[in-house]
């Protein structure tokens, strides 16, 4: 390890190298002016003494009252600003504590012991944020992850600091890269703890202790979680509403324990009939809009939820619901398979013919409103693709009208853009349709009616080449 002589007066050597926990036997190199001095002691350490400033150093050395002798470590720290770069980014609530000012005083002096309680500090603020986040969520996380039971803010204070590390993880306060830096953290302090000649505080222990610790726990304030009161303000607006940015991020941010509560809730307003049809047309809409930052095993959740519900039969309101949550996929799919097969009855029924428009709107809102064709059973695509394309191709104009081909006017908007946001196996699909028996017959009544089938084969999702792109770019 090398040591530099400052001006500041300290301890004298041997209490200096006490706080280290090496005072045992030692011999010193010190570089004064050009000279080398040796302090002799029955030792089989070598510690380096740099000097910082010669005229100090060789005063000290000469009448043999040493001033404090700085670990390069700690100089290097304070030499750069590093620490204080560090220590600036603390939000204001914790800077001014005594656990951070101690830190401060311990830098210079011992740098294991700065380390250790700068990690004390995280650990302090760690135990907040999880009684702001909510005894009840930290309770529940506790049980299903067995980790010890919280009651009341005084268990969470009792939790050791793995262990606590594991709960903030489980909770959502820390992301899993957040949570292995801080364990590595632990790690490092641990072997602090109980440091022996073998290990002492490097600067890389001190680099990454407070970055860590800082960046990632007292630098940030505590996570306010969406609340499922918040959710319901929201709601029972008296207005259709767009969901802020904020809320969105708090809900992504949130545990899987209350994103369930918030979708049970979700789930239970919307199906209350009892409810306005404001409400229950909001709390769909929300539902749409928090879906893709849902946690999968919370879909499964809600699809488990759902199907109790729903009994042995899947209907529109239900299906609107489950697939706004994202539960569609997870629920029993002999439900899906029914829904589907009976919507595509009452579509053979009703006709795709163009003098059928009335009923054609109702028919196909619903279709797009559970998913359009990605949730579809594959058993039924088919079917039901032929039945959307000779909607929307038609049939021969006649007459007088001047217009060529006669379409549903209600069913071709909604049909196109159930095409234009299908997958690239929907299209498959479809090209296949070309030799099929009825389709050729309508195809070949007219020219017009088989340009329409073209403007359907072209809405399918084209793959780009971007190293091709690149390329041309360049050149």
């Amino acid at each position: 390890m090398t040591f530099y002589a400052t001006r500041q007066v300290g301890p004298q050597v041997p209490r200096l190298l006490d706080s280290f926990n090496v005072c045992r036997n030692f011999r010193f190199a010190c570089t004064a002016s050009n000279s080398i001095t040796n302090i002799d002691f029955p030792t089989k350490y070598d510690y380096d003494i740099t000097e910082l400033h010669k005229n100090s150093t060789q005063e000290c050395l000469m009448s043999g009252d040493y001033s404090l002798l700085v670990p390069k470590a700690q100089y290097e720290l304070t030499k750069k600003g590093l620490v204080d770069s560090w220590l600036e980014q603390i939000r204001p609530s914790w800077k001014s504590r005594t656990l951070i000012e101690r830190v401060r005083r311990l830098i210079p002096v011992d740098l294991s012991s700065a380390c250790q309680r700068l990690l004390n500090a995280a650990a302090h603020d760690l135990r907040e944020k999880v009684i702001a986040a909510g005894i009840d969520i930290a309770k529940q996380v506790a049980k299903e992850n067995k980790l010890p039971p919280i009651e009341t803010a005084e268990d969470a204070e009792e939790y050791s600091t793995a262990k606590l590390l594991d709960l903030c993880y489980k909770m959502g306060i820390l992301s899993r890269t957040e949570w292995r830096k801080l364990m590595r953290s632990y790690d490092i302090r641990r072997d602090l703890e109980h440091e022996d000649d073998q290990y002492q505080a490097g600067l890389e222990d001190c680099v990454y202790i407070f970055s860590t610790c800082i960046e990632i726990v007292l630098s940030r304030d505590p996570i306010q979680l969406l609340r499922v009161t918040d959710v319901k303000q929201v709601v029972e607006k008296p207005s259709p509403f767009v969901p802020s940015f904020q809320l969105l991020e708090d809900y992504k941010c949130a545990p899987q324990v209350r994103q369930e509560e918030i979708g049970s809730f979700l789930i239970s307003s919307a199906l209350d009939s009892t409810n306005p049809d404001i409400v229950r047309r909001n709390c769909v809409e929300l539902m749409r809009h928090i879906e893709p930052a849902t946690l999968p095993q919370v879909k499964i959740t809600l699809a488990g939820d759902l199907g109790k519900r729903v009994g042995r039969s899947l209907d529109v309101s239900h299906a609107k619901v489950a697939v706004a949550c994202g539960a569609l996929p997870y629920m029993r799919q002999g439900l899906v398979l029914d829904f589907y097969q009976r919507l595509l009855r009452d579509m053979q029924t009703v006709g795709y013919e163009w003098q059928s428009h009335a009923q054609h709107s109702e028919l196909l809102e619903t279709l797009e409103d559970v998913g359009a064709l990605e949730n579809c059973p594959s058993t039924l695509l088919r079917p039901l693709i032929k039945w959307l394309v000779l909607a929307y191709i038609g049939e021969p104009g006649y007459g007088y009208s001047g217009r060529p081909v006669f379409y549903s006017n209600t069913a071709a908007p909604i049909i196109h853009r159930l095409f234009e946001h299908s997958s690239r196996g929907i299209f498959d699909i479809l090209g296949g349709l070309a030799s099929d028996k009825d389709i050729k017959v309508a195809l070949g009544r007219n020219k017009a009616v088989a340009q329409r089938f073209e403007l359907l084969l072209d809405m399918e999702p084209q793959t780009t080449n971007t190293n091709l792109t690149k390329e041309s770019e360049t050149s």
